[in-house]
């Protein structure tokens, strides 16, 4: 299998997750802005959608979608637990959370992240997302992860989201649960090896 990723960028997150799993992914770095991989394709032609994560099967075929491929990984090794077993009320509140941090929680930064956002409408941005970091501060109280003492998937991608704060200026200091939360996940070995094959600062 092959992972295509972009520093940073949330494929971080099933990074973290075939770490965390012990799988053995090949990595092929992607250029978003020129839509090129380290071996000089063009991403469209690899994923039309144009942009990461994307995991090449072993057969060739493409999964596109972090939600997806996180829980694709886990299932591989189930005895990771990295995802609660398929068609228990559990598996169904870790699709919850996903698609919370998917919708809600990631797409919300999208707008801070383009320079032709007016101001106006970048400050708007930045009430929505503090909104959800009190809710994420609220859940997350009295637990270590956020389906209780268990690392999950949704762990690994909350951790990828949080880690983009810094770029737009949002202080976690605000939300403490939060930024130990962060902090804490940071010091994870699988989490310690993704940030530094992707040359991220620790």
């Amino acid at each position: 299998m092959k992972l295509f990723y972009s520093p940073s960028a949330c494929s971080l997150s099933p990074h973290i997750v075939f770490r965390e799993a012990g799988l053995d992914i090949a990595l092929e770095k992607v250029d978003l802005r020129a839509h090129r991989t380290a071996g000089g394709q063009d991403f469209y032609v690899i994923n039309p959608k144009g942009y990461v994560p994307a995991l090449q099967l072993d057969d060739g075929s493409l999964l596109t979608e972090g939600p997806a491929i996180v829980q694709y990984l886990a299932d591989l090794k189930p005895q990771s637990g990295l995802a609660p077993a398929n068609g228990t009320l559990d598996r169904y509140r870790l699709q919850e959370w996903l698609n919370y941090i998917s919708t809600e929680f990631h797409k919300s930064f999208s707008p801070l992240f383009n320079p032709t956002t007016p101001a106006e409408a970048r400050q708007a941005q930045m009430t929505v997302i503090s909104n959800r970091l009190d809710f994420l501060a609220r859940a997350l109280e009295g637990k270590s992860y956020l389906m209780g003492n268990t690392f999950t998937v949704a762990d690994a991608y909350l951790f990828t989201v949080l880690s983009w704060t810094p770029f737009v200026k949002i202080d976690l200091a605000s939300w403490p649960a939060l930024k130990e939360y962060h902090s804490r996940i940071a010091l994870r070995p699988a989490v310690q090896k993704a940030l530094e094959a992707e040359g991220v600062k620790k």
